[in-house]
This record gives C-alpha cells, structure tokens and sequence, in this order.
C-alpha cells in the first residue's frame, strides 16, 4: 500500500481542520505492531473532535477515532503475530495516539486486546468503547451487590451507544430496565433492547419537595449527568448504586447528601480510557459472554469513512440511535 486514507486533523492558526487525506505508511508514529484497520465507530468524543471541537485532541497531527480493530501487519511483540485479529479501545487513541479512522495504525503492544473468539471485528466496534463503558457500569452495580428485585435499574440517555448496550446487558441478565430518554418516540426501539419502562426525561428532572423521593431505582447507569444525574439520585433504593459514565447533559449537577447517608447511596465513577489490562480482558470476556448479538445486530448500522462527518453533526444534537460503525 503505497498510502492509505485517513482523517486527519491539524491546527492551522489556531484552529482544528479536519479532512480526508492520502498518507504515507512513513507518517504513521512509532509502536511496536502495525495494524490494517478494518472498523472503527462513532463516539460522542470522536464526534466532537470532527467538529473542530478544541481541548479533546492533545497534540497535532492527529488521526481521531477513539477505537479499532483490525488484523496485525507486522509485530516487534511476542504477544503478537501477522495475521491476530485484535480489538483497541481508550488509551488516548484520537487524543494522544492516532486513531482508528485510517486504514493503517501503528501502535505499542500494551494497548492491544486479542479480539475475543465469538466476536467479529465488526461487532467488536459495535460494541467500542460505549458497549466497553456500559459493561464497566454494568459491572460496578455488581461489585456494589445491586439486586434483581422489584425496582428496576434505570438507564438513563437509553437510546444513545453506552445507554443501548447498557439495557441489552442488564435485560439480558435478567435485571427489569427502565430506559430514560429525551426522545419518546424511540420507545419501541428501547423495548426492542429489553426495557420493561419508558420514562421520559423530563419526569427524571422534575423538581420534587425535598432532597429524597420514592425508592424506585435498585441502580442506575448514567450517561447524562447534570440535572439527569441529580433528579435520579433522589430515588435510589436503599443501599443502591448509581455508576455515572458520561457527560451529555453537563458536568455541574446541585444534589444533597441526604441520599448518601440516610439510604447508603454509592456515587461510582466510570472511567474507560486507561482500564489495566487484566481487568480490559475480563471486560471483553463478559461482552461476549453476556450482551446478545442479535439484540447488538440490530442496534448497530454500517457506515463509510466519509461519512464521519455528517454523523458527527447527528451524534452531538443527540441523534444517533444505537451504534455507528465505519469500515474501513
């Protein structure tokens, strides 16, 4: 391959131009195994950086896109060798390594996931590091001993990629869901995934009396944060545990210690960049094991490189249902 396409985004006068380009293999940074990208996916982080958005991307040039898979080129690893098929999430790819929108990547060892043996490539970035996150929550509301009881664990953002997975996860291991969403009409879909209860945002952010209401949630997955995060809080049973992953809805949110020390509410944050390895490896083990492919098939669309840029307008006006794959 005498150049392979990429995006690439670089600072000019102060400001971040992002393009489709035609690079040479001799740009690519230093790592230890070279990788022919076959995927990559659409995060909210990755539509932001499309947009030009300033503070995401650390040091220019940079090729974005947060995750990949792809099958090994050539390995200095012992870890690895041509032909593996491996998956990369976090690590500061798109940030501080270049990325998976391009047909070639070079990258250190450490940040390699052999891809798991029931997973195509494909559902690998179906899953990416929203499906990764969702998993980690999923799995913080067990280490908190969060029971399958009578109240439902709330998923709020419930349409969008952490939020779709999170409740194809939890139905799937036999929590009741209730998938919260600014998007009403989407509730077919989310019934689709597993969810037992619609509820509208706006009834998870109304004001109430006082800084505790009904118990209603055993746990929550939030993705929203803000006044999402805040209004959620109120209702969690006792001894429950809210796993909070994302920031759509903004980082301040006003709150009351009252839940934390009347019920023994727990605050987990989830953070899915620079996850040690041995704990990556038993995420993707529990990916394959507990999300239902179908359910993923059916959540997720195939788009071309090209089309990032369209979808990056969609991701961050909140209109993305499900998951966005590129191929490569």
């Amino acid at each position: 391959m005498p150049t392979f396409k990429a995006v690439l985004a670089q600072q000019v006068d102060d400001k971040i131009q992002v393009s489709v380009q035609q690079l040479d293999p001799s740009a690519l940074p230093q790592g230890e195994v070279l990788i022919r990208v076959k995927y990559s996916c659409l995060n909210y982080k990755d539509g932001a950086v499309l947009k030009g958005w300033p503070g995401f991307i650390r040091k220019f040039p940079m090729v974005p896109g947060i995750d990949l898979s792809g099958v090994v080129e050539e390995s200095a690893s012992p870890e690895f060798k041509p032909g593996d098929e491996i998956v990369v999430t976090g690590w500061g790819l798109g940030e501080t390594q270049w990325g998976g929108y391009a047909e070639l990547a070079r990258l250190d060892a450490k940040f390699l996931v052999p891809l798991p043996k029931n997973l195509s490539m494909k559902r690998a970035m179906a899953i990416g590091t929203a499906g990764f996150t969702a998993m980690q929550c999923v799995m913080a509301l067990e280490q908190q001993a969060v029971q399958k009881s009578e109240h439902p664990v709330l998923v709020t953002g419930a349409a969008g990629g952490v939020g779709s997975v999170a409740v194809a996860i939890l139905s799937h291991l036999g929590y009741k869901v209730a998938a919260s969403t600014g998007r009403p009409e989407l509730a077919d879909y989310l019934k689709s995934l597993g969810a037992s209860e619609i509820i509208e945002r706006a009834t998870i952010t109304a004001p109430t009396k006082g800084p505790i209401s009904t118990e209603r949630w055993a746990g929550v997955v939030d993705t929203v944060a803000g006044e999402t995060l805040a209004g959620a809080l109120k209702s969690v049973a006792t001894n429950g545990t809210i796993a909070a992953c994302g920031i759509a809805g903004g980082g301040p949110f006003t709150t009351h210690i009252v839940p934390f020390i009347l019920r023994g509410v727990k605050l987990v944050g989830i953070n899915s960049v620079y996850v040690p390895k041995p704990e990556r490896l038993e995420i993707w083990r529990r990916l394959a094991a507990d999300l239902p492919l179908p359910i993923l098939d059916s959540m997720t669309t195939e788009h071309p490189l090209e089309a990032v840029f369209a979808l990056a307008d969609e991701i961050l006006a909140g209109k993305v249902r499900g998951r966005a794959v590129i191929k490569l």
